[in-house]
Order: C-alpha cells, then sequence, then structure tokens
C-alpha cells in the first residue's frame, strides 16, 4: 500500500513537471537557459581587477536569467521559477560536459586557445552552480512573498516592478557572493597559481553587480510585466493549473 501511494505521488510530480515544462513559452524557457549557459562562460573571466574591487564576465549577462525568473514566478509561481531553474542548471552541465569532452579529443591541429576557454574550470562550475540554485531559489521565494503584499491591485505594474527590483537585488548579490568567495577565496588560491580576491573586492563585486543587474532590470522590466500580462490575458499554461486545482481537490 505505502509503495503504491509512492509511486502514485512520484507519477504525479512526473505529469506536473511534464505540464509545466510543455506550458512555459519556449522563447522565455529558451532564452532563460541559453543565459545560464552563457553566464557560466563568461563567468571565467575576470574583466576588472582591481585593489578595492573585482567583476567577472557572468555579471553581463545574469540579469537576463532573473528577469526571466521573475516573469515565471509571477505567472507560475516559485516552485515552478525553481524547477525552470533546476533544469537549466542541468542543461548547462550537460554542456560543459559536451565541451570538456570535445576539449580532450587529441587533434593534430593546435586548438589549446579553444581548449583553453571552453574546457573551463572545474571550481569555477561548481561555484557557479551552487550560488546560481541558491539565488535562484531566493529569488522566487522572495519575489513571490512581495507580491503577496500586494492586496489591492497585485497584478499592476508596481507590484511586478516591486516584487522584480527588491528580489533581483537581493538574490544577486547573495549570487555574486557566494560565486566570488567560493571561487576567489576558497579554490583559487589552491588551484589556480595563487590567483585570489579579497573579502572587500568579493563584497563590492557583488555589490556592484547587484546595482548594475538592477539598473539592466528596471531597463527591461517593462518588457516582462508585458510579457506577464500577455500570458495571463492568453490563458498560457491552463493545462498545468487545471492539473494543479484538481490534485488539490483531491486532496
Amino acid at each position: 500500500m505505502k509503495n503504491s501511494v509512492q509511486r502514485a505521488r512520484f507519477a504525479s510530480r512526473v505529469r506536473e513537471a511534464r505540464l509545466l515544462y510543455r506550458s512555459i513559452p519556449s522563447p522565455v524557457a529558451v532564452l532563460f537557459t541559453v543565459s545560464v549557459v552563457v553566464m557560466n562562460l563568461l563567468a571565467n573571466k575576470t574583466i576588472l581587477d582591481l585593489p578595492w574591487i573585482a567583476l567577472d564576465g557572468g555579471i553581463l549577462i545574469s540579469w537576463v536569467a532573473f528577469l526571466c525568473m521573475d516573469v515565471v514566478t509571477k505567472h507560475f509561481g516559485p516552485r515552478a521559477a525553481t524547477k525552470l531553474s533546476l533544469f537549466a542548471v542541468a542543461i548547462n552541465l550537460l554542456v560543459c560536459a559536451v565541451f570538456f569532452l570535445v576539449s580532450v579529443i587529441p587533434t593534430e591541429t593546435d586548438y589549446t586557445a579553444f581548449n583553453t576557454i571552453f574546457r573551463g574550470t572545474w571550481f569555477i562550475l561548481l561555484s557557479s552552480t551552487v550560488a546560481f540554485i541558491i539565488s535562484a531559489i531566493l529569488n522566487n521565494v522572495l519575489n513571490y512573498l512581495i507580491g503577496k503584499s500586494f492586496r489591492k491591485n497585485p497584478d499592476g505594474f508596481l507590484a511586478f516592478i516591486s516584487r522584480a527590483y527588491l528580489s533581483t537585488f537581493v538574490s544577486q548579490f547573495c549570487d555574486n557572493l557566494i560565486f566570488a568567495l567560493l571561487t576567489f577565496t576558497l579554490f583559487a588560491p589552491i588551484f589556480w597559481d595563487g590567483f585570489s580576491w579579497t573579502f572587500l573586492q568579493c563584497v563590492t563585486c557583488s555589490l556592484l553587480g547587484a546595482i548594475a543587474e538592477l539598473l539592466m532590470e528596471v531597463i527591461f522590466s517593462p518588457i516582462g510585466y508585458r510579457i506577464s500580462k500577455k500570458w495571463k490575458e492568453d490563458g498560457v499554461g491552463k493545462a498545468y493549473f487545471d492539473f494543479l486545482a484538481e490534485r488539490k481537490g483531491e486532496v
């Protein structure tokens, strides 16, 4: 009896995941997944290294991922956005595995530059993955909770930008800080010829990165709001929501 109940629950979760991935419009899902992959590639390069601040290339694109999560959280909820985030992480790990495989295949032509770029560094991948998972969950939950505080007009523009701006800034800061501390203060001094960032650099990098990504969110959030509004008008994800309501009624 217990095993049959567990199998039924597992089947229900699988069906829920399938309906969710079918329901999220492909342009947003693809843009989100690609941004996660590119973000982790760019994180291998430090684009600014001063005594009081340092920045990696990932900040140039990470705002795209968080804007997509804000849109998905608004329409489908934080649990759905987190599932999409984990899916993107899995795709990123698969891409990194393919890049690594290609980089170690011996060839007569010298592809040292290619191999160095696309092989990546294992601890950067590990750090970025851990940081993104934690910050994604934080962003989705915080975005949802802020949205719940708007009683009168929860679907209005003010509600959307409030939940997007606050959740983005906090989660981006955490993402940047966790990544910087793991990569440049824990792993790099050991595995990267002693190269490291100071704690001050990690904090200032995280703060400046969060501010920069927040500014991009301010610029592009009207697009995110229009997408979210259009999804609701078109009834996007009806099959997914119907399934959730059906399952809730059975409990």
